[in-house]
């Protein structure tokens, strides 16, 4: 039975995943943020077992999992949690930057360097749920676009550094999605959001799991995912 630490499970492509592979009997480790958002994704997947982590504060993940269990094995470690603040590079203050760049880049690296020797044991592979930000930006969408460059240069470097270890390293960029953040950047952009001209999360969770899936003699990269209608 496999054991995957998902990020991002509370909503979204991330409660997708996390539904989905539990359905199937796959053992799941959920971060959450403090321990009431850990109680919440306890009650919703029944079995699960949850880590208390801010990836809003990197700095401090590792003293945090110094007091709890971690796994001895992963097969998946699966970063789809994120955060965007749109706003003009002229506008943007160093808070609004660091918080993004906290969520989006630092603590998936930090969570990686921290797991890396469980993955190396089950040669498991870690999924990073880019965006389509993170392969084009455009006006407003800097500082978020930049955390999203920083991770597929994160995913680039380890897929190379880990190769010979066994671990298998895939990014995901996803279009538009029909998510709660997808409701937040329509606010934002002061646009009405209707969830039916989006991408359904289901569908991105279909290529996560076909990346997961994928038999030990290949890996899939990069996997780029664009609303259909």
């Amino acid at each position: 039975m496999a054991t995957h630490l998902i990020t991002g499970a509370g909503s979204g492509i991330g409660a997708v995943v996390a539904r989905r592979l539990h359905e199937r009997g796959d053992d799941l480790v959920l971060l959450a943020r403090d321990a009431g958002r850990a109680k919440e994704l306890a009650q919703a997947h029944p079995g699960a077992r949850t880590l208390v982590g801010d990836l809003g504060t990197p700095d401090r993940l590792s003293w945090a999992f110094s007091h709890q269990t971690l796994p001895e094995r992963l097969d998946s470690l699966l970063h789809i949690a994120g955060i965007v603040d749109l706003g003009r590079i002229g506008d943007l203050t160093p808070k609004t930057w660091q918080a993004q760049l906290n969520v989006n880049l630092v603590s998936p690296a930090e969570l990686t360097r921290l797991l890396l020797p469980q993955l190396r044991v089950s040669q498991g592979t870690v999924i990073f749920v880019n965006s389509g930000a993170g392969l084009n930006a455009h006006a407003e969408w800097g500082a978020y676009a930049a955390s999203k460059h920083g991770l597929k240069a994160l995913a680039d470097s380890l897929r190379q550094e880990e190769r010979a270890n066994g671990v298998r390293v895939t990014s995901v960029y996803p279009g538009r999605t029909a998510s709660p953040m997808q409701a937040k950047v329509h606010q934002q952009e002061g646009k009405e959001y209707d969830a039916s001209k989006w991408i359904d999360p289901e569908s991105v969770a279909t290529t996560i799991l076909m990346a997961l899936d994928l038999p030990r003699d290949a890996e899939v990269n990069d996997l780029t995912v664009r609303p259909g209608r």
